[in-house]
Parts: C-alpha cells; structure tokens; sequence
C-alpha cells in the first residue's frame, strides 16, 4: 500500500511482480498447488534474493 499522493511508493513491487510473472509463472506449467507453492519458494528465496543481479 502507498502513501496517499505518493506514486513512487509501489514501483519496487510493481517491478518485482513483473519480473516474477516473466520469468516464473508464464515459463513454468504446475500440475498441482504444492508444485506452484515449491516453484514459487525456490524462485523467490534461492534465484530471485541470491543468484539474480539487482540494479
């Protein structure tokens, strides 16, 4: 949630759904909910906050 009148509050949110939906949900097809809930774990903990590059 933003701040009232402060646009720039939800960009870092904005980016990183847009980049985890690119790069996880739309390559990957989950046969079962714990397989999304363990692709999306994985994703988030071991690439997304240690291998991936941040700018």
């Amino acid at each position: 949630m933003s701040r009232k009148g402060n646009c720039w509050d939800n960009a870092p949110m904005e980016s990183f759904f847009s980049r985890f939906k690119v790069e996880l949900i739309y390559a990957e097809q989950y046969q079962s909910i714990a397989e999304a809930k363990s692709g999306i774990f994985e994703y988030i903990e071991i690439f997304y906050n240690r291998i991936r590059r941040h700018s």
